[in-house]
C-alpha cells in the first residue's frame, strides 16, 4: 500500500513564486558567452519612438531622426524607415511638414485663430493643381526641367495664377497652346546663298 505525504509549507515562510522558463538563471547566464548574453538582453529591451523630429534621404533611403520615449535629446537617433513600426508618429510629422510650408507661403498679416478655421478650405483648393483645376490653358509663360522632366508654366484663363503642368499633359491637352509657345521661340538662321556671297 502506497501513500502519498503531501505537506504546505508553514505561514511563517513566504511563497516564492516560480520564474517562467523563458528567463535564464544566473547559472545559465555563466555558462553564455558574454556578447550572447548582452545581444539577448538587448533583444528584450523595446524602444519606443515618442516623436519624429527630422526626415532626410541618404543614398536613396529614407531615414527619421527620432526621439525616444525615457532618454534625452543626446540619444537621438537616424533610423532607416524600413526599420521602423510608428506609422502613426510618421504621419504626424509628415503633416506637421506640410502645414509649416503651407504657413510659410501665407500671408504674415493672417491671425492663429483664422488660419486653423480656414485651413481645411484652403487645403482642398491648394491640393488642385494644373489641369485638375479645370480651368482652360491661355498661354505658356515658360518652361524648366529643373526636376528631370519638362515642366510647362501654364497661365490660366480667367485666373491670376499659374501652375507647372507635365509637358507630356499639356502635349495631350492643349497641343495648340505648345505649338505656339514653340513658334513664339523660334528663330531661324539663314545662311547666305551663293548669288548673296558674290
Amino acid at each position: 500500500m502506497s501513500m502519498s505525504l503531501t505537506t504546505e509549507p508553514p505561514d511563517d515562510v513566504p511563497a516564492v513564486p516560480e520564474e517562467p522558463e523563458s528567463k535564464m538563471t544566473a547559472v545559465e547566464k555563466k555558462d553564455k558567452k558574454p556578447e550572447e548574453v548582452a545581444e539577448e538582453e538587448e533583444e528584450e529591451e523595446e524602444y519606443v519612438v515618442e516623436r519624429v523630429l527630422n526626415r532626410r534621404v541618404v543614398k536613396g533611403r529614407v531615414e527619421y531622426l527620432l526621439k525616444w520615449k525615457g532618454f534625452s535629446g543626446e540619444d537621438n537617433t537616424w533610423e532607416p524607415d524600413d526599420n521602423l513600426d510608428c506609422p502613426d508618429l510618421i504621419a504626424e510629422f509628415l503633416q506637421s511638414q506640410t502645414s509649416a510650408h503651407d504657413g510659410k507661403r501665407k500671408a504674415a498679416g493672417d491671425a492663429e485663430g483664422d488660419e486653423s478655421k480656414t485651413k481645411k478650405k484652403k487645403d482642398d483648393t491648394e491640393k488642385l493643381r494644373g489641369f485638375a483645376r479645370g480651368l482652360d490653358p491661355e498661354r505658356i509663360i515658360g518652361a524648366t526641367d529643373s526636376t528631370g522632366e519638362l515642366m510647362f508654366l501654364m497661365k490660366w484663363k480667367n485666373s491670376d495664377e499659374a501652375d507647372l503642368v507635365p509637358a507630356k499633359e499639356a502635349n495631350g491637352k492643349c497641343p495648340q497652346v505648345v505649338i505656339s509657345f514653340y513658334e513664339e521661340r523660334l528663330t531661324w538662321h539663314s545662311y547666305p546663298t551663293e548669288d548673296e556671297k558674290n
